[in-house]
């Protein structure tokens, strides 16, 4: 993706945050977090990877607030692949295992097919 379009991306879920905490239905804020985090992860701008992560466990702790166990997943996973990203191996596999261990039906789904299968390549 190209500088531009990272930029727009950004711009983007910007407004869908700001238009999501003002309409008050935070539900889909976690995962707006999720989104802005992985968005950043690509920028090439300093501190993108501290802001991401920021994101990350804004989104998880949002999740568990809200009591939703599958948009703290993917926040979970986004976070779990960027700890492996940075060699933080077994950091990645405890955060994503505190999560799918929570889980206990639609293990048939693709986040939990995905999260499984990264645990395995983790353990």
């Amino acid at each position: 993706m190209g500088r531009r379009q990272l930029d727009a991306a950004l711009e983007t879920v910007e407004k869908a945050l700001a238009t999501a905490e003002h309409s008050g239905e935070p539900y889909s804020i976690p995962e707006l977090l999720r989104i802005k985090g992985e968005v950043l992860l690509e920028q090439p701008a300093n501190g993108a990877v501290s802001a991401a992560e920021g994101c990350f466990f804004g989104a998880i702790a949002l999740a568990r607030e809200q009591e939703s166990l599958f948009w703290e997943l993917r926040a979970a996973l986004s976070l779990a692949r960027m700890r492996t990203k940075e060699h933080r191996r077994d950091e990645g596999k405890r955060i994503l295992a505190s999560v799918y261990d929570r889980f206990t039906e639609g293990f048939g789904t693709a986040d939990l097919l995905l999260a499984r299968e990264m645990l395995e390549q983790l353990a």
